[in-house]
């Protein structure tokens, strides 16, 4: 529990409507979009500007309190998961688009601007930004920095890190830096890298500048229908083997087609193990020459029906159906599980098949959703948490997902982060001196683990007891994780 002298504090520093201290105000903070874990917060505050997040952190720095910044909540990795000894900061109320620069092509926003409002901003002036999540309607661009989000557009135009040229960042003892600059380089250590993926370990974001794109003259959809869903990955190494870089590339199997036909009506082909959609965008010469090339590369494939948007309306459809594919697939099991591990397009095929194997050994079902093009995989895991003992198998089998990955020279993560969600499987990929370093920078920006503690890394004790576990057949249960 927080000591009352701090709430009190706090109380002292905001509005009274900005400190949440009832238990059912603080509920809709218990969790963050992996709701299987949830707990209370201590106290939730709701800052509106930076000089009132320095003044939060240095009070809490000062009395030793643990501090979890919280975006829109929508991670899936429990990466913004309270605790009830720690100060839940919110930060949807910065929420401002700050300057929008079309000669420049930038934008400077606060970090609780959605991700969409950012390209519905630039279109009039025919930009936008690439960075595009499944969940770019409501997800905050705080949250896509800390988690370096990706997008079904991220094969051809890059991460979060690729699209950001700058943010301002508070440490928790209440420092302000500015990382990165609106230049194309700037000097010293690429700090501004580093604040990618970090989880909200180092620094809270306060500001981030994003660059924007020229919208292309054409984008146009190819989509392929494929009798085996191992058949489709080995096309997917076939387009890039061919030399075409697409805008996107995405890959559904039969259950992922099913749910998604039923809730959006996109025009899928129910009868097929698995489709993939492939995007190619540019000048109208580039997009003709470039659509031919992938309908070829498609039937030496394989493809048993291949179609091409026709129309802009057909090719936001078609992209429907992918982009509303978790939701789709939440109306075919009382829960499901969404993994995100990533792997190099060569082993599609054989982790496709080990998938397919564990899911019978675990008997839950599977619907498989891919950003095939850079090898991020999203299996669906299929089970009810009301079932006893049901949650711990998925978690089991989710794990050896991962694991699985990691084998094919893959790693865990491909853009949802570690949380609590991947925090034993870090003990998988990395050795001991590795976690060494990562703890090593963990305590240049926050020597006394304030922010967001007991996220992203493991400890090295943690490791040596599943090391220890494994050798003898046990497991492990996840570490002081509440269940719902």
């Amino acid at each position: 529990m927080i000591a009352a002298s701090v709430i009190r504090d706090l109380q002292a520093l905001l509005p009274a409507s900005a400190v949440l201290t009832v238990r059912e105000d603080v509920a809709p903070y218990a969790s963050d979009g992996l709701s299987a874990y949830r707990c209370q917060p201590g106290v939730v505050v709701l800052p509106d500007t930076e000089a009132q997040v320095i003044a939060i952190l240095r009070l809490c720095h000062a009395a030793r309190v643990p501090v979890i910044a919280r975006g829109a909540g929508t991670g899936l990795s429990g990466g913004a998961l309270p605790r009830e000894d720690a100060v839940l900061l919110g930060l949807a109320k910065f929420n401002r688009i700050l300057r929008l620069d079309p000669l420049a092509r930038t934008a400077r926003v606060q970090p609780g601007v959605r991700n969409l409002a950012i390209s519905e901003a630039a279109a009039p002036y025919g930009l936008y930004y690439a960075p595009d999540p499944s969940s770019q309607i409501a997800c905050s661009i705080g949250g896509n920095v800390a988690e370096n989000s990706g997008g079904v557009h991220c094969l051809k135009y890059g991460l979060t890190v690729n699209n950001v040229m700058r943010v301002r960042a508070v440490t928790m003892d209440g420092e302000a830096l500015e990382i990165g600059s609106e230049a194309l380089d700037s000097p010293g250590y690429d700090l501004l890298a580093l604040m990618h993926g970090s989880e909200g370990m180092l620094a809270v974001i306060t500001e981030v500048t994003v660059k924007l794109l020229a919208k292309p003259e054409r984008a146009q959809v190819v989509l392929a229908a494929f009798d085996q869903v191992e058949t489709a990955g080995a096309a997917v190494s076939a387009i890039i083997a061919g030399g075409i870089l697409p805008a996107g590339l995405e890959m559904m199997d039969k259950p992922a087609i099913a749910a998604a036909e039923a809730f959006v009506h996109a025009g899928y082909p129910l009868d097929a193990a698995a489709i993939l959609l492939v995007e190619v965008d540019g000048t109208n010469e580039e997009v003709s020459d470039a659509v031919l090339r992938v309908h070829d590369i498609l039937a030496a494939s394989g493809a048993t029906e291949i179609r091409t948007a026709n129309n802009e309306a057909e090719r936001l459809k078609f992209w429907a159906g992918r982009k509303n594919a978790f939701p789709a697939v939440g109306r075919m099991s009382p829960d499901y599980y969404c993994m995100d591990g990533t792997i190099p397009r060569r082993a599609l095929p054989a982790v496709l098949g080990g998938i397919a194997d564990l899911s019978a050994q675990y008997g839950l079902r599977v619907a498989n959703v891919f950003h095939a093009g850079d090898g991020n995989l999203h299996p669906l895991i299929l089970y009810d948490a009301s079932t006893p003992g049901e949650l711990e198998k998925t978690e089991a089998f989710g794990a050896k997902i991962l694991e699985l990955c990691v084998a094919h020279g893959g790693t865990i993560t491909g853009e949802h982060g570690v949380g609590v969600e991947k925090i034993d499987q870090m003990c998988v990929q990395f050795r001991p001196l590795e976690l060494q370093a990562f703890h090593a920078v963990k305590a240049a920006f926050d020597p006394q683990g304030l922010l967001n503690p007991g996220k992203a890394v493991p400890s090295l004790h943690r490791c040596a007891e599943l090391g220890a576990m494994h050798v003898h057949g046990g497991q492990l249960p996840h570490p002081e994780l509440p269940r719902f």
